[in-house]
């Protein structure tokens, strides 16, 4: 059985080293990017099960990525579970209205991260 691959998407070197921390003990494949852009330019390439993204970053926020993502025919189907420091109401909301399927706020809480990751595209 193929591994399931995730794009990490966050321009914060820290988060991206917890995400695949909590990540690689779970033997996923792993790709990263470091803004909205460079996701939207990956994913064409790298075809992944889900995408993990951060939402404030630089050139393009994770709110504008995954409103492109889910406009796009062959990236409309890959869940996105946005992992945010914005927790408040608005921003939730926002992020359901990009097209999110998830959503999970840092601090990461790793039995949270993995179960909703489990949820979207199963275990390993």
């Amino acid at each position: 059985m193929s591994r399931k691959k995730i794009l990490v998407v966050d321009d914060s070197k820290t988060a991206l080293f917890m995400v695949l921390t909590i990540l690689r003990k779970e033997r996923y494949e792993l790709v990263t990017a470091g803004d909205g852009q460079q996701a939207l330019d990956v994913v064409g390439a790298e075809k992944p099960d889900l995408i993990l993204m951060d939402v404030v970053m630089p050139n393009k926020t994770g709110f504008e990525a995954c409103r492109e993502l889910k406009q796009r025919e062959d990236t409309k189907a890959i869940p996105v579970i946005l992992v945010t420091t914005r927790g408040e109401g608005e921003n939730v909301e926002t992020g359901y209205e990009s097209g999110c399927n998830d959503y999970v706020t840092k601090p990461i809480k790793a039995l949270e991260l993995l179960t909703k990751v489990r949820d979207h595209i199963g275990a390993r």
